[in-house]
């Protein structure tokens, strides 16, 4: 059975760092090509922690996508680069482990690993077998290790999460898990924590799984720790206005598309929010300022999910998207309601106005407040490259 046209491919990782280091040693790369119509995620393993590790797996990710994206066939791929890393003097194994996810648009779904925690396959809320198969390496130094490979049709509701080893060796030493945690524990809370929430998203999945592991560790992570989610599901739908159009006349063009939206609704700028509320015969009321956020206060409208000011907070969800790796931590502030809106909407549609804003023109105003077209197209590509958001800019 392949996947509706409409179905939405959402990916998410979620990581912590080794208790004291800077860096993860735990890479997780992922890439939308929307000319083929794939989507490719990649989590590799360094061996130990810090910026070895990080070295080691950035390495093997980098490599692992590039082939990928070649459609060169597994075993080759896996054997070009376990040969061109490293292999471990005392304990003879691999310096960088690796999981290979690759989506088609029509669900056809493919998973390579080698020497990462098995890859957990759902449909709904209970594991399948996805038709697993061991592939020996015959030749080079890791001649003899097996890689784990499958293929499958995915359907609506499917899952795949995918982890390091710093999941299943959580709370080793521990009274509760003197051993770690382990696989057929944390397989138990992927499923419990699914059955409890059946829609829950890729997001706040992987973050479940990776809080659970941190506090089997008092906090204090013993190994780089990650989980990454695909979760094969209807979109979810966000709609993002700011700017009045070109033409007056084009003013209730707009209005009428606002109302007409099936989904979430973010108007961003004064000027926007007074056409959209008198062509739509909708009050304003203005919300109270959080001077801690340095923003203009959030409106209100019914029917709109959030109002806000325009360019300056455009500018703080930018900054807030260009410093983020993984999932932006967000605090308080309308910025800070943006990007939350943005992270759990799949379907990202904007609508940008054309119109002259002559006080963005003003030279006195601070350099990195930039016309509102610029900050937008520039958010959108974020959104689209770093997020795997399915992003519409429409131009009015």
């Amino acid at each position: 059975m392949s996947l509706d046209n409409n179905i939405f491919i959402d990916v998410s990782c979620y990581q912590t760092n080794h208790s004291g280091e800077i860096v993860c040693g735990d890479v997780f790369v992922s890439r939308r090509i929307k000319e083929e119509g794939r989507t490719i995620a990649v989590l590799s393993d360094g061996m130990g922690s810090g910026i070895k590790a990080n070295v080691l797996a950035s390495l093997t990710a980098s490599m692992s996508l590039n082939f990928t994206l070649e459609h060169r066939e597994a075993l080759k791929t896996s054997e070009i680069i376990m040969n061109t890393l490293p292999v471990c003097s005392e304990r003879g194994t691999s310096y960088s482990t690796f999981t290979i996810v690759d989506v088609e648009d029509d669900g056809e779904t493919s998973i390579v690993e080698f020497e990462n925690p098995v890859t957990i396959v759902m449909r709904g809320t209970e594991i399948i077998n996805p038709g697993w198969e061991k592939i020996k390496i015959e030749e080079g130094k890791y001649e003899g290790k097996k890689l784990r490979t499958c293929k499958f049709s995915a359907q609506k509701e499917d899952r795949i999460i995918f982890c390091s080893d710093g999941v299943i060796q959580a709370g080793m030493g521990g009274k509760l898990f003197p051993a770690g945690w382990g696989f057929d524990e944390f397989r138990e809370f992927v499923l419990k924590s699914v059955r409890g929430n059946p829609i829950i998203s890729a997001a706040k999945l992987s973050r479940e799984v990776v809080g659970m592991a941190n506090r089997l560790d008092g906090e204090k992570p013993v190994d780089d720790t990650s989980c990454a989610v695909i979760y094969y599901r209807l979109p979810r739908k966000l709609l993002f206005v700011s700017g009045p159009p070109f033409d007056d006349d084009s003013d209730a063009v707009l209005a009428a598309k606002v109302r007409d939206f099936e989904g979430k609704k973010i108007i961003s700028g004064g000027t926007t929010t007074e056409i959209i509320a008198r062509e739509l015969n909708l009050s304003i009321e203005t919300g109270i300022a959080k001077p801690e956020t340095g923003l203009p206060p959030v409106s209100y409208i019914k029917g709109i999910d959030l109002v806000t000011e325009g360019v300056m907070t455009l500018d703080r969800v930018l900054k807030i998207l260009e410093t983020s790796k993984t999932i932006p931590k967000t605090g308080i502030g309308p910025a800070d309601e943006i990007v939350k809106l943005f992270m759990t909407s799949d379907e990202i549609q904007f609508i940008v106005g054309t119109r002259i804003n002559i006080a963005h023109q003003d030279p006195n105003l601070p350099v990195e407040l930039e016309i509102r077209r610029s900050v937008i197209k520039r958010i959108a590509t974020i959104l689209e490259d770093k997020f795997l958001k399915a992003v519409m800019l429409e131009y009015i």
